[in-house]
């Protein structure tokens, strides 16, 4: 095959014809169609923030400047994940002839914004819940903001200093490094408390995904390849684009169809990690409209009543006679959930919990009527009731029956939507930061995909092959709530097809994103730590 070099058409001034087609100005229709949307989506957020904040009396300016100033910081950070993971999806159909790059970047934007809008938030809390119980309590402190201040500032100056050498880091190592790093620097400034740590069962279980996801691309799509050869006996799938054509129909298709899929699954689950922050930020500066969820109707509020009583029930059968709950049952419970060793009176102090809970929402009828003042401490008691049921009746199974089990869950479940929710407003800023990020800073890591990776040019079956298995392993993480790295699959999927199609590899390149893989994670942990104590100092 043609070294890269010899394929690419070099116009007479030296540049090559990708190069002056990624230099086009978007067409006027894509244009109106993205400006049409942002304005729809900016008039949707004003509008429900503004009814959302009409119920709430603020004595004070500060938090809502406080709330400006970290969703500023935290769109920012999806404004850049946009440019720098969303440029994998559009590298194959640009590299391929398959869409003209100015109308591939708006096609993958509006994907990007339909895959935030449908996504279940299901990544957002399973990031969160990496961080220690304690931050998490203490969301609306000095200790919380410096919390997510130090970790989006991390991540966001990570993922720029990547973006500008060009290098497909993953902006969801990016953040679970920044979480690592907040929470181990808060353990170690808070020895003497026994302050929690991170939970590390949650931790590994992440790292795997992130760490296995790449090896899945880069070996699944290189038995596409292999299998595509035996079966498919097309010559012109598995060489390069001649001259500016592009492929024929259904090769067309296919590469457009992945690179819509690619950009839809990116949305819907790297635009999750910032939706959790983002929740956190709510919940921190106005508490009285978004620490619990005031969607929930009577009759839900109702039915969570029962299931509490029934919980409730259930737990009392598993308390040894005599025992009684502690006199502070939410510290016996936090001091549960961080060394997950039970206790005589552990079962006791949950039940206490929940009964506490129980009372306050039967006392109002319902969760938007709980005093503002008493929103945080109803909603800490059912996270921590939550994350206690988890626990026992999972991990530290103290007897109870699959039917007992099932209906500890089903009441978690219950715990869950009431104060792991995430409003429509909220998946419209994280879609439009994302969609917006797309059309702006996409060139630099296109260009290492499609002409870095490889030694010859990327051809249909290797786009192709590269962009479906990353279409599947994101899919696939949705379901089972974990975070993966769009950049690390989809460049792995290149590099495999090329391996399995003899291309060759550029070493140099593979070795820079193999160093980017290995050290964005530590970097980013100790760059959100030292952020996290200066903030400390000075919260």
């Amino acid at each position: 095959m043609a070294d890269l070099a010899t394929v690419v058409d070099v116009m007479p001034s030296g540049k090559t014809l990708l190069d002056r087609k990624m230099k086009k100005s978007q067409s006027p229709l894509g244009l109106a169609v993205f400006l049409i949307a942002m304005a729809g989506g900016l008039a949707y957020i004003a509008f429900h923030v503004a009814r959302d904040l009409d119920s709430v009396t603020l004595t004070s300016s500060w938090p809502y400047v406080m709330l400006a100033l970290a969703l500023l910081i935290a769109l920012g950070f999806e404004f850049v994940n946009g440019f720098h993971d969303t440029a994998n999806a559009v590298a194959t159909v640009i590299y391929t002839h398959s869409l003209e790059p100015n109308i591939a970047v708006i096609l993958s934007g509006l994907c990007n914004l339909a895959g935030v809008l449908f996504s279940s938030g299901t990544v957002a809390f399973a990031v969160i819940t990496l961080l220690p119980v304690e931050l998490i309590l203490q969301v609306s402190s000095g200790t919380g903001f410096a919390m997510v201040f130090a970790l989006l500032i991390a991540a966001i100056l990570w993922n720029l200093g990547t973006w500008w050498f060009g290098l497909p880091a993953s902006s969801s190592h990016t953040m679970v490094g920044s979480i690592i790093g907040v929470g181990l620097a808060n353990q170690l400034m808070t020895l003497h408390t026994g302050a929690s740590g991170l939970d590390w069962a949650q931790v590994m279980k992440v790292l795997k995904a992130l760490l296995i996801s790449p090896l899945i691309g880069f070996v699944v799509a290189g038995l596409l390849i292999l299998i595509s050869k035996k079966i498919l006996d097309i010559p012109a799938l598995y060489e390069a684009p001649k001259d500016n054509q592009p492929p024929p129909f259904p090769i067309r298709a296919l590469m457009v169809l992945t690179c819509t899929g690619v950009s839809f699954f990116h949305g819907s689950n790297d635009g999750q990690k910032g939706m959790g922050l983002i929740m956190l930020i709510l919940i921190g500066t106005v508490p009285a409209a978004y620490a619990l969820n005031h969607t929930i109707s009577p009759a839900q509020t109702q039915d969570f009543i029962v299931a509490s009583e029934q919980a409730a029930q259930i737990l009392e059968r598993h308390i040894a006679a005599g025992v009684v709950a502690g006199p502070d049952p939410r510290a016996e419970v936090t001091e549960y959930i961080r060394t997950q060793q039970v206790r005589p009176n552990t079962i006791a102090d949950i039940k206490a919990l929940v009964q506490d809970v129980s009372r306050e929402v039967t006392l109002y009828k319902q969760f938007k009527a709980v005093p503002a003042q008493d929103q945080t401490n109803v909603r800490n008691s059912m996270y921590l009731a939550s994350e206690a049921l988890q626990l026992v009746s999972n991990k530290n199974n103290p007897g109870f029956s699959a039917t007992e089990s099932t209906t500890l869950i089903s009441y978690k479940s219950r715990l869950d939507k009431a104060t792991r929710f995430i409003p429509d407003w909220v998946k419209v800023a994280v879609a439009l930061s994302l969609c917006l990020g797309t059309m702006v800073g996409w060139k630099r890591i296109v260009v290492t995909v499609g002409e870095k990776i490889g030694k010859d040019h990327l051809t249909y079956a290797q786009g192709a092959s590269a962009g479906l298995v990353t279409m599947a392993t994101i899919f696939a993480a949705d379901k089972f709530g974990l975070p993966v790295s769009t950049t690390h699959i989809l460049s792995s999927g290149v590099a495999g097809s090329m391996s399995a199609n003899g291309s060759g590899l550029r070493l140099s390149t593979v070795r820079n994103i193999a160093a980017g893989w290995i050290f964005t994670l530590p970097a980013a942990a100790l760059l959100s730590g030292l952020l996290y104590v200066v903030f400390r100092s000075i919260s």
